[in-house]
């Protein structure tokens, strides 16, 4: 009869490392729904994304308009028409806050290096509850649409920006996700937006966070002079 054979040597345990902690400041971050009092610095925020995707000569927006379109009398409640959440990023807690509407999202922003804010000052928040050191870093704006083919409705965005200072932080994706996930509290179907053809890194983003590219859809668009057209003729 054959010898058994020796049993296998023992197995080293594979060695767990911990996962690196940044070194750097943290921020607590915070999205909250917009007010008629954060107009002038959503107004700076479009101006800067005008910028970013080269269309200022397209800029027309005034701080007036902007609360008068977007903030009117006997507004709709939030998510039934033109929608903002507000990011905003401090290095102290926030204190409790309530809405009817929406609770802020509140969530840790840890840094290897502190953030270069050259317009910390011009940023600073105008929330009510805010302390002294809260800074706006940027927005998403949003409303309904609907869907046919699915018999849902959803949200169209049509913008979303981050301050130049804060992005590359996970910021933008936080923004998405909570109008994502506030679309999924409510039943809907979808959300849909546009991008740039030429901003590859955002094509990237979008497409990492599980959003599909159609490329075989094309905007249509009537504006301007051309809209004006259409209001004198005999219906």
């Amino acid at each position: 009869m054959a010898a058994a054979a020796p049993p296998p040597p023992p197995t080293a345990a594979p060695i767990t490392l911990p996962e690196p902690t940044p070194s750097g400041p943290t921020h607590v971050t915070r999205i909250r729904l917009a007010t008629i009092d954060d107009v002038p610095h959503i107004h700076k925020l479009i101006h800067q994304m005008a910028v970013f995707e080269r269309l200022t000569h397209l800029f027309e927006a005034t701080t007036a308009s902007l609360a008068a379109t977007l903030f009117p009398p006997n507004a709709p409640p939030p998510f039934t028409s033109f929608t903002i959440f507000l990011l905003e990023l401090s290095s102290s807690p926030f204190p409790p806050s309530q809405n009817p509407h929406f609770t802020p999202v509140l969530k840790s922003l840890h840094l290897d290096l502190p953030i270069d804010d050259p317009e910390k000052e011009a940023f600073r928040s105008n929330a009510n509850d805010s302390i002294n050191d809260v800074t706006v870093g940027g927005f998403v704006l949003f409303f309904p649409n609907y869907s046919t083919f699915l018999a849902k409705p959803g949200f169209y965005i049509e913008d979303i920006f981050v301050r130049e200072c804060y992005r590359r932080k996970g910021l933008g994706k936080r923004l998405l996700s909570v109008v994502a996930a506030q679309a999924a509290k409510m039943g809907y179907g979808r959300v849909e937006w546009v991008v740039l053809d030429w901003n590859m890194n955002a094509i990237k983003f979008y497409e990492q966070m599980g959003a599909q590219i159609l490329p075989e859809w094309r905007i249509c668009r009537l504006t301007g002079e051309a809209l004006q057209a259409h209001a004198h003729v005999s219906l």
